[in-house]
């Protein structure tokens, strides 16, 4: 039987170490590996903590949604609500881009969160939501069972 979990939190760099607490603890119960575990807490901090600084640097107080499932696999999907070309612009920057001191927090924080993110995640998508505006990560990792 298919679960899935809900959790949306006000953008707060504060919010995202329970967003990845509630994450591994779905993680774990869906069946995922122990050695993947700590790739799960990572992807899920950076994802909302991209997400978390994307609102900020927009001013916005729209909720970062969260949604967790175990299908064939655990799927984490991070939803932020930041206009799309904020949401994938500094994936594209080379990094003497990137190194820019001109550069706020939050736009680093996006630009090296895709980064760390394709590193360590094998299967990942971004791209923009279905409905409205903002930017979808969606992660996957196969369950143990």
């Amino acid at each position: 039987m298919m679960s899935r979990v809900r959790l949306s939190f006000s953008p707060a760099p504060v919010h995202v170490r329970t967003a990845r607490l509630v994450g591994v603890a779905v993680a774990r119960r869906a069946g995922v590996p122990e050695e993947l575990l700590d790739e799960v807490r990572l992807a899920i901090g950076e994802a909302c903590a991209r997400a978390v600084a994307l609102h900020r640097q927009y001013g916005l107080a729209d909720l970062v949604l969260v949604e967790m499932s175990d299908g064939p696999t655990y799927t984490v999907r991070v939803i932020d609500r930041a206009p799309i070309e904020a949401g994938l612009g500094l994936a594209a920057l080379p990094p003497d881009e990137l190194a820019d001191e001109s550069l706020t927090d939050e736009a680093l924080t996006v630009g090296v969160g895709f980064a760390l993110l394709a590193g360590f995640v094998e299967d990942l998508q971004v791209r923009p939501v279905d409905e409205g505006v903002g930017t979808e990560v969606r992660m996957a990792w196969p369950l143990g069972r």
